[in-house]
């Protein structure tokens, strides 16, 4: 009996201790995620404050992953030069990552461009459709899908807000680069001038080597009274800043696609909580590790929404908000 015992005893202590050892074991492979950016990287002093990517992270974290632990993120940032992205984009397929996240429509285009297999998700891209990015926001078909920052639906509302500021004005310029694939947001912007019975005209900057002094002076000598960014890869860090010192400078108003742009120094912003879609975009990371294709999740758009305004900006240029629109405003730096 004693012998059957300890032969019982030894047996489960072997079982129980094959079984720790299993357990310890991974089970699979750690997820490599890519996140591809135009913008400047975070050790660059003047890249921008990262409470958007803090967003994702932590959207990550309500999943259950923790980056360096259950998920490996490889980060590649284009310091604001779009010819950088193509050459970012196939190193991460090489790196046979499982999925790509970007922040805009560029880098989507350069990773769709350097793989057809591997799932794609944006984070925030203006008009997908246009870009040629998926089929449909219902149906996206391929590798690709995300959400859209609805960059060109929401100029109208910018420029309203911007002519509540100056009412007299009557000359605007949208300030745009030659790097932008859709054309649609300069379109929107003539149909709410045309209703404001204003004229706007497009400021074109090249991407490769932009003159922005040259766009300012003729903007001077023209008399522009304000001016609304696009959202192309002027909105970079890098150029921003210049841009936002050339508007202080010229002591011109504007509103911008971006809260970046309030953060840095702008007048006014109004658009989507780029936190949010940030947030919402690791739900897709989630779905996809899942199982989930790339090509059956729909397209979403924005839920969330705000007005900021710089009030230090304003009385930089000598500008008085209306109490109307201030009091419309989400956020106020004072």
């Amino acid at each position: 009996m004693r012998k059957r015992f300890f032969g019982l005893t030894l047996s489960t202590v072997l079982f129980a201790l094959c079984f720790s050892a299993q357990a310890q074991q991974p089970t699979g492979k750690i997820p490599r995620i890519g996140f591809l950016s135009r913008e400047l990287h975070p050790s660059d002093s003047r890249a921008a404050e990262p409470r958007r990517l803090e967003a994702f992270r932590q959207g990550l974290r309500e999943l259950g992953y923790i980056e360096g632990k259950n998920l490996m993120v490889e980060y590649r940032y284009a310091d604001g030069r779009p010819e950088r992205l193509p050459a970012l984009a196939e190193e991460l397929v090489r790196l046979k990552v499982d999925i790509i996240v970007t922040d805009t429509a560029a880098p989507a285009r350069a990773a769709r461009k350097a793989t057809s297999t591997i799932p794609i998700v944006m984070v925030s891209a203006g008009n997908p459709i246009q870009a040629g990015l998926v089929a449909s926001l219902a149906r996206p078909g391929g590798n690709v899908t995300g959400l859209t920052g609805l960059t060109t639906e929401l100029l109208g509302k910018r420029f309203e807000l911007l002519k509540e500021v100056v009412p007299k004005v009557s000359r605007f310029a949208f300030l745009d680069d030659d790097d932008i694939v859709d054309l649609s947001p300069f379109k929107y912007a003539q149909e709410a001038a045309q209703a404001l019975a204003v004229r706007l005209e497009r400021v074109e900057v090249k991407t490769a080597n932009p003159d922005f002094d040259g766009a300012f002076r003729m903007m001077v000598k023209e008399r522009v009274g304000g001016v609304i960014t696009s959202a192309g890869f002027l909105s970079t860090t890098l150029h921003r800043k210049k841009i936002l010192e050339l508007l202080e400078q010229a002591r011109i108003p504007a509103i911008h696609g971006s809260a970046l742009w309030t953060d840095d120094g702008g007048l006014m912003y109004y658009g989507v909580n780029s936190s949010d879609l940030y947030r919402r975009a690791a739900i897709y990371v989630d779905k996809i590790l899942k199982g989930a294709k790339p090509a059956d999740l729909p397209v979403e758009q924005p839920t969330k929404f705000e007005f900021v305004i710089n009030l230090k900006v304003a009385k930089q240029i000598g500008l008085t908000i209306p109490p109307n629109v201030l009091a419309r405003a989400d956020k106020v730096i004072r």
